[in-house]
């Protein structure tokens, strides 16, 4: 499994994007920053688009792709929950910003749709995806998609305290998830359910003591302000907890 990292960051600038995912070159986990960082050929060859949440910077390349796709008389497949449909139908793809792209044209909308449940279980082109509900201030799950290889890696999307309800449903190699801001800012965290370096470890902890391990760990949607802050805190805690914890970076890539 080779994971890249598209966008690694809550801010868009020349050098940072929006959160997204992309693994194999097939399967797309958000799409903050999908549009902006590949060629139209290579988004529209994609197997699916895996969408967590709502929010802006996790489903904002959508109507663009739609657009493409448009043109090259093609369509773009996406995954979420009814949710996100119904936000992207509302306040996107809605005929006034957007394009209809969820159901025009009628006999082959360039959004093709499928709305799937947390706690699901279904596959993509040999790949199984588990759908995890998560913790934050929008119905939100993560995924662990499982290549047909065996290598695991869990995304969680935008979460807080909390995330230790998934540990037993999970089982990665690799855990991608957030930390938004650093540790002074834990109150914070804590009412809008993101996650610090502090109550990131007490995930990891809740984890260990469940599987006996951790996996390594590779943190998106960080502030770009307050990065460095974040990642001298991060150092530390894996040095504290002996495991793999480092920051993304666009255009990196990691094998499973």
């Amino acid at each position: 499994m080779k994971i890249r990292i598209l966008g690694a960051h809550n801010c868009e600038a020349q050098s940072i994007k929006l959160v997204s995912l992309l693994i194999d070159e097939a399967l797309a986990l958000d799409a903050g920053g999908l549009a902006s960082s590949l060629p139209i050929e290579a988004q529209l060859q994609l197997k699916a688009i895996l969408l967590t949440h709502q929010h802006y910077d996790h489903i904002r390349d959508i109507p663009a792709m739609g657009m493409n796709a448009l043109f090259y008389e093609t369509s773009i497949r996406v995954y979420s929950t009814q949710a996100v449909r119904d936000a992207l139908a509302a306040h996107w793809l809605n005929g006034t910003i957007y394009s209809e792209f969820l159901e025009r044209p009628p006999d082959n909308p360039r959004v093709k749709f499928t709305v799937i449940e947390p706690n699901q279980t279904f596959q993509i082109d040999g790949y199984d995806i588990l759908t995890v509900p998560v913790n934050h201030t929008v119905p939100t799950v993560g995924y662990q998609v499982t290549s047909p290889d065996g290598k695991r890696v869990f995304y969680t999307g935008d979460t807080g305290p909390g995330l230790a309800s998934c540990w037993p449903k999970v089982s990665p190699d690799l855990l991608i998830t957030e930390v938004t801001a650093p540790n002074r800012y834990e109150e914070f965290g804590r009412k809008l359910l993101h996650l610090t370096p502090s109550l990131l470890k007490e995930e990891l902890i809740a984890f260990q003591k469940l599987k006996g391990r951790l996996p390594s760990v590779v943190l998106v949607h960080m502030n770009p302000k307050q990065e460095a802050e974040i990642e001298a805190e991060i150092v530390t805690l894996a040095e504290e907890l002996n495991t793999p914890i480092t920051l993304a970076k666009e255009g990196e890539q990691i094998n499973l």
